[in-house]
């Protein structure tokens, strides 16, 4: 097993994000929720927030609009409405 998680972040027109990160910080429709590697796996609907990609010192943010959340064991996989780097 790796001590990275695998994220995409994918909206309809394009695939936003994908890349071996250490966290995943996203907002759930019942609550905010992070994601680490080896995460129990687990699918959600999203809320209008903000998806923050934790890597190593540096952080990257997303502005999405809905969409749904799939963790499993190949990693995390965010479908959005609608997705832009912030």
């Amino acid at each position: 097993m790796t001590d990275r998680l695998h994220f995409s972040l994918v909206a309809p027109e394009r695939e936003v994000f994908s890349g071996e990160v250490d966290r995943v910080d996203a907002p759930g429709a019942e609550g905010d929720f992070g994601v680490l590697v080896g995460h129990a796996p687990f699918m959600t609907a999203l809320r209008e927030g903000v998806v923050v990609v934790h890597d190593g010192a540096s952080t990257r943010s997303f502005e999405i609009h809905g969409g749904f959340a799939d963790v499993n064991a190949q990693g995390l996989t965010i479908l959005a409405e609608h997705a832009v780097e912030a």
